[in-house]
């Protein structure tokens, strides 16, 4: 199994060099050379297996010969282990062909958690194999980041960098980052929101000198094993519904475009999925490129589902990867018109979009309305992002049963659920005493030499 960049200048990997790369050289991202694909009777093998089986049967094709069938299955079972229910991804029913498919019990109650503990794993036994150490830099709106440093804190091959936008995220989730006390944690707040830490982390990748110097490598959804690991639940919860015996639809709330990516790549391995419906909030960049075929940034404002306040939607360029035929040329040609301010897609491109994705989105106040009548019609609690995709969902329902993507658990947003339905959401017991650690963090400017020089002198390189 061969990785190839969406813009077709960077050399061609394996697996294991596209995972400790992340960003392609040529500024792109990567993607398999050809996708694996299962039959309906494999699919249909998957009913009643674990979650950890149906792991390994999935993602095993893209793997190739990076680790043997031994080391997977033990970096699997350890990456699942911390997870808080048997069924890691469990679905609860809403209503009539309604369902809430859970991702947020991991260790840091939010659905990144699937992607970083394997990647964890992954990168522990690669590195212990090479005798290398990494530095790692990531980005985030929120939840990236403390998966993230969950996944890697404490390990001896690894120091770990999270850039995530001073006052912009909520207190849970910075506490949940800045609260680790092991030396190869960093925790950087940094002046100006998402898309600028974003941007100085591509801008860290795109400095060979820099990059090669401290041996860089990147976590954030830009990496493939982060996409590849968000595969495996939208097959173990359609096989729950009769997949492959009916179609499944599914809504993803996204700001980065990974998690509703990671459905894409489902999709053409055969899983027969019906929509892809895309939720945004009130920053709605991709359901307006949706309706326009225009991608044009219109600026950040902050919301209560703030993992989502996002303009510049990463893996947005894998999916025009296939839109343009994987045409890498075409690809690059629109990311160089997006740093002026945005581009417009070709009409066969955005057919193709629009023949795998729908699109909706939710107001501020919708979300709050969301939350609550959920909880009146449910009992059931939602976190904004989640209340965001179910409010979209129910404009999407159809035939076929519609699966909504719960992408963190209610505590991490205490306030705007006390709002929103009048209720409380604790913390589970393992993070009771959250608010009472003492916090470790650097409060950083927007300035890659700044960045850059903090980095070289911890990493001691």
């Amino acid at each position: 199994m061969r990785y190839i960049s969406t813009r077709g200048q960077a050399p061609v990997l394996s697996f294991e060099e596209a995972m400790l790369t992340g960003l392609a050289r040529d500024g792109g991202l990567y993607v398999p050379e050809s996708i694996p694909t299962m039959s309906h009777a494999e699919i249909a093998g998957l009913a009643g297996q674990s979650y950890e089986q149906v792991a390994f049967t999935v993602m095993r094709p893209f793997i190739g010969d990076s680790f043997t069938d031994e080391e997977f299955r033990e970096i699997i079972q350890k990456a699942y282990a911390g997870f808080g229910h048997e069924a890691r991804a469990p679905l609860v029913q809403l209503g009539a062909n309604h369902f809430l498919l859970e991702l947020f019990h991991g260790p840091t109650l939010a659905f990144k958690d699937f992607a970083m503990q394997l990647i964890g794993q992954l990168f522990q036994v690669a590195l212990k194999k090479r005798g290398e150490r990494v530095t790692i830099v990531g980005a985030t709106s929120g939840d990236t980041g403390s998966a993230a440093i969950e996944a890697f804190r404490g390990l001896d091959a690894v120091d770990v960098f999270i850039l995530f936008p001073h006052g912009r995220v909520s207190d849970v989730q910075r506490r949940q980052m800045t609260t680790p006390d092991e030396a190869n944690v960093h925790a950087l707040a940094m002046d100006g929101d998402f898309d600028d830490c974003q941007a100085r982390l591509k801008d860290m990748f795109n400095d060979f000198d820099f990059r090669d110097g401290v041996r860089l490598a990147g976590v954030n959804s830009i990496n493939w094993a982060r996409v590849l690991a968000q595969v495996v639940y939208y097959f173990t919860s359609a096989v729950a519904l009769g997949a492959p015996h009916r179609k499944v639809s599914f809504t993803v709330p996204t700001g980065n475009f990974g998690d509703i990516f990671a459905g894409f790549i489902a999709k053409q391995m055969g899983l027969p999925i019906d929509q892809l419906v895309i939720a945004t909030n009130q920053n709605d960049i991709l359901h307006r490129t949706m309706e326009t075929g225009a991608y044009t940034k219109a600026g950040v404002t902050p919301s209560i589902s703030p993992s989502m306040d996002i303009q510049v939607s990463s893996n947005f360029e894998r999916a025009l990867f296939y839109a343009y035929g994987q045409d890498g040329a075409a690809v690059a040609d629109q990311m160089n018109d997006l740093s002026k301010g945005g581009f417009t897609i070709s009409q066969g491109a955005v057919d193709f979009l629009r023949e795998n994705f729908a699109s909706g989105r939710a107001s501020e106040d919708e979300t709050m309305a969301s939350i609550k009548a959920t909880y009146l019609r449910t009992g059931e609690v939602l976190c904004p992002h989640s209340a965001v995709a179910v409010k979209v969902a129910q404009e999407h329902l159809g035939d076929s049963p519609m699966i909504t993507l719960a992408t963190a658990h209610p505590a991490k947003f205490p306030d705007a659920v006390k709002r929103a339905c009048g209720q409380d959401a604790p913390l589970p017991a393992r993070m009771a005493d959250l608010f009472e650690r003492d916090e470790r963090v650097t409060r950083v400017a927007n300035d890659m030499d700044t960045l850059q020089t903090l980095i070289r002198e911890r990493t001691g390189n």
